[in-house]
């Protein structure tokens, strides 16, 4: 018999496929709320981009080594969606195939649980209204904290941010402390919250300066004389003190003040009543509040006059007459123990100055002209702190 060849047969190539081989893809976490409400959830989504029906995702709370969670771990699982009520930080990353190829990690997320406990903004001293310069402290104060120990974190409309503390001490408010706060805090070591306190809102106005009123401003001599101080923007907690305006002639200031009986440790009314006195006198207050104390400025010194004519100082008028004429000069003399003097005029717009605003003082005497002046009083006051108790009323 012959040999047989043997014959090997081969099919044609088959067309080219392309693979593409990418760096390994790192899933994306993304969420809508990092805050878990009481007895709620919040949401949080899990993709691989370029994206594939192919991907299953596995999510992981704590640390990464974890072991992935499951709907046993207080979550609602879904093709990459996970329902969380915990606090804590959260974590993804995608696998496909068999064995399973995975993606790297997601940046972590920190989820913030919600609780119960109440944040609460408080103020002392307990007054919305501060003045420059007043201390003051703000607190956020858990309810029911019992023994947790807490951070705190505050928000605020103002310029003025406070520290992660429970207290907020300003020994000197500014008008930038003025504005809204809210605080929270935050259990040490969980990841767990309050919710955002109330508001309170806190103004700061400039310091105030009081204005104190006398009645009768014409007392007979002996009469009872009350004096009563305004403050503005009235506000809880003031005390108010009282003083005797003491005439400084020699001095830059007009007058220095001394504290009247029964004022040291100030009064809870506003108002005094001045006992027994006969002659011209000028009065001032003051307000204040707190420990240690914040006091207002002064009051400008008001005055009351009496017709006492055998006082120490005296004012005379020359030409002494009822009706001076249009463009007379006419002088107003100091008399008494004194060789310091100052001529006074009081408006009834409430004006105070003295006679180089609208005269010529030489010595004792303030000489003046008609066309300078306006409905007002004059007295003297001297050098030893006397007011004279001739008040002359001048008409042209």
């Amino acid at each position: 018999m012959g040999k047989h060849k043997s014959v090997s047969y081969s099919t044609g190539w088959s067309n080219p496929i392309r693979v593409s081989v990418s760096a390994r893809p790192k899933a994306e976490l993304s969420y809508g709320n990092v805050d878990v409400p009481i007895g709620g959830s919040v949401t949080l989504t899990c993709s691989v981009n370029p994206s594939s029906s192919t991907w299953k995702y596995f999510w992981y709370r704590g640390v990464k080594t974890s072991e992935p969670l499951t709907t046993q771990d207080d979550v609602i699982l879904s093709n990459g969606q996970i329902r969380v009520s915990q606090g804590g930080a959260y974590w993804c990353r995608g696998g496909r195939g068999d064995p399973v190829y995975y993606t790297d990690y997601s940046d972590s997320i920190s989820i913030n649980k919600i609780v119960a406990n109440k944040a609460v903004v408080t103020l002392e001293p307990n007054w919305s209204e501060i003045y420059r310069g007043e201390t003051f402290t703000l607190r956020c104060e858990i309810s029911d904290g019992g023994d947790t120990e807490w951070d705190y974190e505050w928000i605020t409309a103002s310029s003025d941010k406070p520290s992660e503390q429970s207290e907020y001490i300003v020994g000197s408010a500014s008008t930038h402390h003025s504005g809204k706060y809210w605080c929270k805090g935050k259990m040490k070591n969980e990841k767990s919250s309050t919710d955002w306190s109330d508001s309170i809102t806190l103004t700061v106005y400039n310091k105030p300066k009081p204005v104190v009123k006398v009645s009768p401003s014409w007392p007979n001599p002996g009469d009872l004389v009350t004096l009563s101080c305004e403050v503005e923007h009235p506000s809880a907690g003031w005390r108010f003190y009282w003083y005797k305006a003491v005439p400084k002639p020699s001095d830059n200031y007009l007058y220095s003040y001394q504290l009247l009986p029964g004022s040291s440790n100030g009064t809870e009314e506003d108002s005094y009543i001045v006992h027994g006195h006969t002659h011209t006198a000028g009065y001032a207050c003051r307000a204040g509040r707190g420990d240690p104390v914040f006091y207002t400025e002064y009051s400008k010194p008001k005055f009351f006059w009496s017709g006492d004519f055998h006082a120490s100082a005296s004012l005379k008028v020359s030409p002494d007459r009822v009706q001076h004429f249009y463009y007379d000069s006419v002088s107003l003399i100091c008399g008494g123990n004194s060789t310091s003097w100052r001529v006074m005029r009081f408006t009834k717009d409430g004006d105070l100055s003295y006679c180089f605003s609208w005269g010529t003082m030489t010595g004792s005497t303030c000489k003046i002209y008609s066309y300078t002046q306006s409905d007002a009083v004059y007295w003297c006051e001297s050098g030893s702190g006397e007011f004279s108790n001739t008040v002359t009323k001048l008409s042209w």
